[in-house]
């Protein structure tokens, strides 16, 4: 029984599969800036500000830049009180409990600044510790501010844990994260690297 199928000959296979090979390095050597650029840029996040019930400050972040976007949002009229996310991270003490006074310090209005200590290890389990005080605080909307990088994760962990409550997410800036740039400086190449670990693991449910 004669075969109508055409045979593509093995060495034709292989000058193929090395044609793709060329074409696509000298597709990353043209573009390759911009889809680092782009890949960098990816994790950031950050929504119009707009007047809410609250303002939540994530932890984590030990230079206050977070901290501060969120008393200069309270300056602005966007809320009137800013949640600060306090897990137990030093020495026994909450994070709250030092940056706080660190932000009245800075400028910040200590009457605004409210503490919230917790025990979450994670940004979901910070979600879920956040889902439950909200609702007892009959919060029905709030602007979440966290570190540029970290922004597009937590607000994709955060709707998904608090679908109920409306949020607006706001970036602040972090001085080791140079979303435009990441690849020629190393402690962005560290945070794009770490960041982008953990948008993976938890889209894997890790």
């Amino acid at each position: 029984m004669v075969s109508d199928r055409r045979l593509i000959h093995p060495a034709g296979g292989w000058a193929l599969a090395r044609l793709l090979t060329v074409l696509v390095f000298l597709l990353l050597a043209v573009f390759h800036e911009a889809l680092l650029r782009w890949a960098g840029e990816r994790l950031v996040l950050s929504e119009a500000p707009r007047p809410a019930d609250a303002i939540v400050v994530l932890a984590g972040d030990f230079f206050g830049q977070r901290l501060l976007k969120g008393c200069e949002l309270v300056r602005q009229g966007y809320a009137s009180q800013v949640l600060v996310s306090g897990p137990k991270v030093f020495y026994g003490h909450h994070e709250n409990e030092l940056a706080i006074p660190w932000a009245v310090r800075h400028g910040c209005p200590a009457a605004a600044l409210v503490g919230v200590p917790h025990l979450a290890t994670s940004t979901r389990t910070e979600a879920e510790y956040f889902r439950d005080y909200l609702a007892q605080r009959g919060i029905r909307s709030y602007l979440l501010v966290t570190s540029d990088f970290h922004t597009r994760r937590a607000a994709r962990v955060f709707r998904q844990v608090i679908p109920a409550i409306p949020v607006t997410v706001i970036a602040a800036p972090f001085p080791e994260y140079q979303a435009e740039r990441w690849w020629r400086d190393r402690q962005s190449a560290k945070t794009f690297f770490f960041e982008w670990v953990k948008t993976v693991a938890d889209y894997a449910g890790l």
